[in-house]
């Protein structure tokens, strides 16, 4: 398994994250090829990363309404 360092990357929150800070993700855009995903609330914490063409993907599915409800 790779280790990827995001210590230098720079977070931004995601824009359908909701305004009182809670249920928020962060995202970076620094890495060309892949999309570093963590929880806001613990920056600290663990980072999931995806491939960008995959996290397109999803964006899309959600942006269309394609994914099923919670």
């Amino acid at each position: 398994m790779r280790t990827i360092d995001l210590s230098t990357v720079t977070w931004r929150k995601s824009s359908y994250s909701n305004s009182d800070g809670g249920q928020c993700i962060e995202v970076s855009d620094d890495l060309p090829a892949l999309v570093p995903v963590r929880d806001s609330k613990h920056p600290l914490g663990p980072a999931l990363t995806f491939e960008a063409s995959a996290w397109a993907s999803f964006v899309t599915a959600v942006k269309n309404g394609e994914l099923p409800g919670a």
